[in-house]
């Protein structure tokens, strides 16, 4: 019988399991869509912006990385660099009207905002937010402004994910989890690049090399879904193409270790310049904030002027220096180095003004470039060792920005995805994770938190988490002894030995020395001024029975629930295997004050 009853139970656990797992993949795949969709809408609108105003207002037609074609055909306008210079402050303009009435919080690059929202906002994110960004994104990029596509892919997604979580009346918790699932199926797909872009979503949270790993499966079923949708309509394969680039020479780790030098202060300048920028935007409080995206676009209009490959994405001239023969003999170290540096300077005009757009597109696009100017140096210097220029350029992809944004593992990934290459994981490796552990002071994702202790979304989780590792008899040398009180010892006697100790708490005992019960300085109070009855009260009168006590074996964090039970400040020590024999008391202040001390330790 008992067994049919377990049985029975074990089933309906089953069940339940199996229905809580179904209904969480439903939520993750609805997600997964709707950041799939929105990826679509928002490469469409690209796709037309730029044939609109940059094709045919200023005849300027930048080349498209290989995984991506032109949807409308493209004009024969001759370029027109005046047109070029002032498009950008157009862009500005409309883009800075609607972000400023709609939504200001969709100012800059979308990914903080959701990184922000996820540590400090429960992951809450106004329905208005994803599609203002969508629209003014959509603009400044394709006036010229320079920025990325992950930035508002990942409002996208992250914005429907908080959204549904708060319709469906879920936790803080759940909402943060199903909002970094729509950073991860935004990215993921816009970039072709799915698991990365579930990497990117646990990871880019921290500064420290820590994964949010309850992120993790729910942003790779979104991206997995996200990234077909975007596919079918698309086309598979990956965003850039590169040939069998193939490392076989040691040698090599010496330039590549020149490189992730170059990208670290290359990247150091990258962030200096953009939140320099950004700060002095803020700072000038004359000038309205939706006009200042114009001026940020005229100051990129001025380098598009004289640089025009700075401007908009820029993945068509990283497709061309992946080409061997085109990096050897037609782009120059200074075209790559010109791309690199005004790139750097372009994005922080145009997203530190208040424009929008994300830094992750311009960021692959100035690591690239630096790669191929220190490919093509040393190709220069010893054909013999650096044969193949263009893998420095798809690894100073990856090693900028992972000096940006203290996202090793997945830049890595995101990298091998978008270019199709896995023949190069060792030296990017060795690029990434020196570039990191040199920029770990400096992020281009300033509201990104050092680890999960000091998130604000994880506040508590690790206090209960230490304590629970502390034991009782780890405390055992803190543990008081006291004078046990025999039950009959009368008041009259007892006021005598209260004058001499400093006890608070007097465990009360019987003739075999065993504790049955304890009582305060508190209690007494109402007897302590008596006359008369001194001698008829006993202490077996006054102590309670109904004692808490705390064993060796127990943990700190039940110890304080115990204190926290009765608003108790010490608790008798007592065995495991007889609870009448009496070891000492515990006080609060020691637990607090233990706990503090290992904090400490720990960060030291």
């Amino acid at each position: 019988m008992l067994s049919k009853v377990r049985e029975k139970l074990g089933e309906n656990i089953r069940k339940e399991t199996y229905t809580h797992a179904g209904k969480w993949a439903l939520y993750f795949f609805i997600i997964g869509i709707i950041a799939g969709l929105g990826s679509i809408v928002f490469h469409y609108l690209c796709q037309i912006g730029v044939h609109y105003f940059m094709d045919m207002m200023a005849g300027y037609r930048p080349p498209s990385p290989a995984g991506e074609h032109h949807l409308i055909t493209p004009t024969s306008r001759p370029l027109d660099r005046w047109v070029l210079l002032f498009l950008p402050a157009l862009g500005g303009i409309l883009s800075g009207w609607i972000v400023y009435t709609f939504a200001p919080e969709a100012e800059g690059h979308g990914t903080d905002a959701a990184i922000d929202a996820y540590h400090r906002k429960g992951g809450f994110i106004r329905g208005a937010v994803p599609i203002v960004k969508t629209i003014a994104s959509a603009i400044t990029l394709t006036t010229g402004g320079s920025g990325g596509r992950e930035g508002p892919i990942a409002q996208i997604g992250a914005g429907f994910g908080s959204y549904m979580a708060t319709l469906l009346k879920l936790s803080d918790r759940e909402r943060r989890i199903m909002m970094a699932a729509g950073i991860g199926a935004g990215v993921g797909s816009i970039f072709r690049a799915p698991l990365a872009g579930a990497l990117f979503a646990a990871e880019v949270l921290y500064r420290d090399p820590e994964f949010e790993s309850e992120v993790i499966l729910p942003a790779g079923i979104s991206s997995v879904v996200a990234y077909c949708l975007f596919c079918l309509v698309f086309g598979w394969g990956s965003l850039f193409e590169s040939p069998n680039f193939q490392f076989r020479n040691p040698l090599e780790l010496g330039p590549y270790l020149v490189l992730a030098l170059v990208l670290v202060l290359t990247g150091i300048f990258y962030v200096k310049s953009f939140y320099g920028i950004t700060r002095l935007f803020r700072s000038v409080r004359a000038v309205p904030n939706h006009l200042k995206p114009a001026i940020g676009g005229l100051c990129t209009g001025i380098i598009g002027f004289f640089l025009p490959q700075t401007l908009a994405f820029g993945y068509g001239y990283i497709q061309q220096a992946l080409n061997p023969e085109m990096l050897i003999n037609s782009v120059s170290v200074w075209f790559l180095l010109s791309l690199a540096l005004g790139k750097v300077l372009a994005t922080s005009f145009s997203i530190g003004s208040g424009g929008s757009g994300g830094v992750f597109g311009p960021s692959v696009v100035i690591g690239g470039a630096m790669g191929g100017v220190v490919g093509k140096v040393f190709h220069n210097i010893m054909p013999g060792v650096v044969a193949e220029p263009g893998a420095f350029v798809i690894v100073g992809m990856a090693g900028f920005f992972t000096a940006v944004s203290n996202t090793p593992i997945s830049t890595i990934i995101f990298v091998s995805e978008m270019t199709n290459s896995y023949h190069l994981l060792l030296p990017s490796l060795l690029v990434c994770l020196v570039a990191y552990r040199l920029s770990e002071p400096w992020t281009i994702y300033e509201k990104q938190v050092k680890s999960k202790i000091e998130s604000p979304a994880h506040a508590g989780e690790f206090f209960v988490d230490i304590l629970q590792t502390i034991r009782v008899d780890d405390l055992m040398h803190l543990v008081k002894k006291v004078q046990l009180i025999p039950q009959d010892m009368s008041f009259h006697e007892f006021k005598t030995y209260f004058s001499k100790t400093k006890q608070h708490y007097f465990p009360v005992m019987d003739e075999d020395e065993r504790l049955i019960g304890i009582f305060s300085s508190t209690d007494i109070r109402e007897v302590l001024f008596a006359t008369g009855i001194e001698d008829l009260i006993l202490a077996k009168d006054i102590c309670t029975s109904d004692i808490i006590v705390t064993t060796p074996s127990e943990d700190l964090s039940t110890v304080l629930q115990k204190f926290t039970m009765k608003n108790i400040d010490s608790l008798p020590v007592v065995r495991d295997d007889n609870h009448h024999v009496l070891l000492g008391m515990l006080d609060r202040r020691t637990v607090i004050s233990f706990y503090n001390e290992m904090i400490q330790d720990m960060k030291t």
